[in-house]
């Protein structure tokens, strides 16, 4: 500023909001039950530990959800498909990935679950989860998914 000029007068400030209120309209949306992320179905993968296709306690939950799913969706079809970490023969990771299959589908089964629009497949070591070879990795890979591919 220079000396002796006088202070610029304050400008009116202009409002944050627009004058004139804004309508909205809201939907209510009415989801599938394998289409909403929030509840057990959403989880899709039953994850085994190193050389083994025994499901453990903690993976009950998930497969009594998709177990009743399926008993009250009788038209529904899909696939289970087993995996393994890349450790092991290809021979071997193929024989592991379909039992770990067949355990989800006995699971199934046993809970009350018609199986039998269920297809069973076994990729072994060769669609893995996740790329990188630490622990952390392999234990993403060793699991079986829960493929729904009609509803």
């Amino acid at each position: 500023m220079l000396a002796g000029a006088a202070a610029p007068a304050p400008s009116a400030a202009k409002p944050a909001y627009p004058a004139h209120p804004i309508q909205t309209t809201i939907k209510t949306v009415t989801l599938q039950a394998l289409d909403d992320p929030r509840p057990s179905l959403a989880k899709r993968s039953v994850y085994f530990d190193f050389d083994s296709f025994l499901i453990h306690d903690s993976e009950r939950p998930l497969i009594e959800a998709h177990a009743k799913y399926l008993a009250s969706n009788r038209t529904s079809k899909g696939r289970i498909e087993g995996n393994s970490d890349e450790r092991g023969s290809w021979e071997y990771n193929l024989a592991l990935g379909q039992k770990r299959v067949h355990a989800v589908l006995a699971s199934l089964r046993l809970i009350g679950a018609p199986v039998g629009e269920m297809e069973a497949i076994s990729f072994g070591e060769e669609k893995p989860a996740d790329p990188g070879h630490d622990e952390a990795a392999r234990a993403r890979n060793r699991r079986a998914d829960l493929i729904y591919v009609s509803r």
